[in-house]
């Protein structure tokens, strides 16, 4: 399905997306609410600290992920479950006033939903996230519909509901349907889930989580040799790594002056797959995701600094924009 084993940052993913579907991507995964406390500094261990700035902001990967493609103009559908409190409505409602299909999310009786309590430190924007997610929350196999999953041209899956990711996962990949995957960290069954997908992207510590093996080249190098997908890492504001033509290749990041760091990695992950909608080179997909997170982190929250397309691609400079004389996909191999 897709051309794993590229040789060049210019090159083009050689895979055939599916016609004749209701969506363009199908996300399952996660969603959560954030509630996002910003302070002057991190708090030290024993100490006290003022909250600047308090805000209950919708989260989640896949959730995320969906916004963000959505606000792209394309058709999205979301499969999750959400706690029947107050925040799983709230976290429903922000995906149905974004235009993504929600038929999909089922309710948990009883049950709250994921939430996560999010310190930012104002001076750099860095943020330190503290998380709860009851395990009834999962989604049963069970719940899971092949026909609503292949609904899509694209699947796109994250670490949680393990089971049902992996079903998920062998259904797309049984009828032609390209599968993107964002792990950040090494959770259960994650290694059969990986056997079936495309599109690995995950965050900087999982290679070495996942092998053992404490550089992240040589981590990332041995997970592309264990894997049939595309391999590559997002590094924060340092940009993004991938193995291609068996060597490790950066991708520079976008410096901003960031309010908050949260959803930028969600955010990534939506501009990989709107750059592999788009057929674009592999260069130009990942300097767009790294613009498009760079940018999320000028606004406080996981999808308060989503723009339009137009304003990324101005943003990173592309040929035809009004953004200078940026070279998109500026990229350099890691030594041998």
């Amino acid at each position: 399905m897709t051309r794993r084993s590229l040789q060049s940052p210019s090159d083009c993913f050689n895979i055939c997306l599916p016609q004749n579907k209701t969506f363009d991507v199908v996300g399952l995964g996660m969603n959560a609410v954030d509630r996002l406390c910003v302070v002057a500094r991190y708090p030290t261990f024993n100490s006290k600290s003022k909250i600047l700035h308090y805000r209950k902001s919708p989260g989640g990967p896949v959730a995320t992920a969906m916004t963000f493609l959505a606000r792209m103009g394309l058709q999205t559908k979301y499969i999750g479950k959400v706690g029947s409190d107050e925040l799983g409505l709230i976290s429903v409602e922000s995906l149905r006033a974004e235009g993504i299909d929600t038929s999909c999310v089922v309710s948990a009786p009883g049950i709250g939903n994921q939430h996560a309590f999010i310190v930012i430190d104002q001076s750099s924007g860095e943020r330190t996230v503290l998380w709860q997610r009851d395990p009834a929350l999962n989604l049963a196999e069970s719940e899971v519909k092949r026909e609503d999953v292949c609904s899509g041209r694209i699947l796109h899956l994250d670490g949680a509901d393990q089971d049902a990711a992996l079903r998920a996962a062998c259904w797309a990949r049984a009828e032609g349907i390209p599968v993107v995957i964002d792990l950040d960290e090494a959770v259960p069954r994650c290694e059969e889930i990986i056997s079936q997908v495309d599109f690995l992207i995950t965050s900087s510590n999982f290679p070495s989580d996942l092998t053992g093996i404490r550089d992240l080249e040589n981590a990332m190098l041995c997970l592309g040799e264990q894997c049939h997908a595309f391999v590559a890492a997002t590094l924060g504001a340092e940009g993004a790594m991938a193995v291609i033509g068996g060597k490790c290749v950066r991708f520079q990041g976008f410096h901003v002056r960031a309010t908050d760091t949260t959803g930028a990695g969600d955010v990534f992950h939506g501009g990989f797959i709107y750059g592999l909608l788009q057929g674009w080179p592999l260069e130009k997909i990942v300097s767009f995701s790294n613009a498009a997170a760079a940018l999320n982190c000028k606004q406080l929250g996981a999808r308060e600094g989503i723009v339009s397309a137009s304003e990324i691609l101005e943003f990173a400079g592309f040929p035809g924009s009004n953004g200078g004389t940026y070279a998109f996909g500026r990229s350099s191999s890691s030594p041998e």
